[in-house]
């Protein structure tokens, strides 16, 4: 087989990245992939190689860009975040306040914190969700009014697979003076000023040639992939009436059509480069200032998350999430401390921002593997970096308010 090609640059010190990004390649199955990191803002790592489409000859190219899944929930959080910080929503209030109808069936006191936490248990829908009727967002807003949780909200929590960017998207329509949709409002105030390539609602305009194709999951891969999903997971996936299975079919969207991509889903259909991604995390990681973050902002996304109920409701495992994003926790282990927060996607794609290590990372690929964390070809590179960042001559800390969250910890490679 012909080796494949790859390109892009890493900085001195980082050259071990490059060497595991060419072994994901040569010996874990990859098809077609790239990965981005700046630390302290600077740019250190940008790579990308082999094929855009999967069993063609096309190259993927600097401005390859690809659907990410769920880690679309963390640019979503960081784009929440931001409005927040603009003192359009506390996170401490209820919902309700910023959107009256949702009160309805026992969710007045529901608070954005609870909502963005996935302890709502707003997991399903009454309706099954059209490709028609998902572009008429007021009929979409009336569907998510009328849901009735799942369980007594604040109690547990649960993954809401598709639900929770459909909640965003609401939110930031009821309290953006202008109305503009999520992905519009990420556009203008944070994609554009940055020259970030990632879109949340992808313009008709970008070009086919620009797009990475999907190779989808098998059969085959997945009952492979059953040796390393967790037990309570695989009972959730058996399980025909568990929440889990039911999250799945709450829409007719075909994943790799450009028609389910134009839709916005901020829960899940992003499409971007790694470099956009990990470009924005290191504005994140950085405090925040770039993105109009102010440090109380800042301390309320990086505090500790809840740890009162780890397991997942839904995915039958541990999981920590806070205001949107994922946090480091008894199952996932990423970042430098607790402090480090933002999401994966099915498939493998993974991005987030470590404040304590000044990082901003993210991987993404066109072969959808299964592993519910820690996939072999993402974990290679992150290991990689972090032991790159400790063998560099340590920098200065710039100054910055005293900490209002957890105490910051050393660079260490995660477990």
């Amino acid at each position: 087989m012909r080796t494949p090609s790859i390109g892009g640059q890493v900085a001195p010190g980082f050259e071990e990245v490059r060497a595991e990004f060419e072994r994901n390649f040569a010996r874990r199955g990859e098809i077609g992939a790239a990965v981005a990191a700046y630390w302290h803002g600077d740019k250190v790592v940008d790579l990308w190689g082999g094929r855009r489409v999967p069993g063609g000859d096309a190259p993927w190219q600097e401005d390859t860009m690809v659907v990410v899944m769920s880690s679309t929930k963390g640019i979503s959080a960081l784009t929440l975040a931001v409005a927040s910080a603009r003192g359009w929503f506390d996170y401490d209030a209820p919902v309700a306040r910023y959107w009256p109808e949702f009160a309805q069936n026992g969710k007045a006191d529901i608070t954005v914190r609870q909502l963005l936490g996935h302890e709502a248990g707003l997991v399903l829908l009454d309706e099954k969700l059209t490709m028609a009727k998902m572009r008429d967002l007021d009929h979409v807003a009336r569907v998510l009014a009328r849901q009735r949780p799942a369980w007594t909200p604040g109690t547990r929590h649960g993954y809401h697979t598709i639900t929770l960017g459909l909640y965003m998207q609401e939110l930031i329509r009821h309290v953006d003076p202008a109305h503009r949709t999520l992905g519009r409002f990420f556009h203008e105030e944070i994609a554009r000023p940055l020259g970030l390539d990632f879109y949340i609602g992808l313009p008709r305009d970008i070009p086919a040639e620009r797009l990475a194709t999907l190779q989808e999951m098998s059969r085959w891969r997945a009952l492979l992939a059953l040796r390393s999903t967790p037990p309570g997971m695989i009972l959730k996936i058996l399980r025909p009436g568990s929440l889990l299975r039911r999250s799945f079919i709450l829409s007719d969207l075909q994943w790799g059509q450009r028609s389910t991509y134009e839709i916005e889903l901020p829960a899940g259909n992003g499409v971007g480069t790694a470099r956009a991604m990990a470009r924005v995390y290191s504005a994140l990681a950085e405090g925040g200032a770039e993105l109009g973050i102010d440090p109380s902002t800042f301390a309320r996304v990086t505090a500790l998350p809840p740890t009162d109920h780890p397991r997942d409701e839904v995915m039958g495992v541990p999981s920590y999430f806070s205001l949107g994003f994922m946090r480091p926790g008894p199952r996932t282990s990423f970042g430098s401390s607790q402090r480090a927060l933002g999401a994966p996607g099915a498939g493998g794609s993974f991005a987030y921002a470590d404040p304590d290590a000044h990082l901003g990372y993210a991987y993404v690929m066109n072969k959808l593997d299964f592993y519910l964390s820690d996939d072999p070809r993402e974990k290679a590179l992150r290991d990689a970096i972090y032991r790159a960042i400790n063998r560099q001559r340590p920098r200065p800390e710039p100054a910055r308010p005293a900490p209002t969250a957890s105490p910051t910890a050393s660079v260490s490679s995660p477990a």
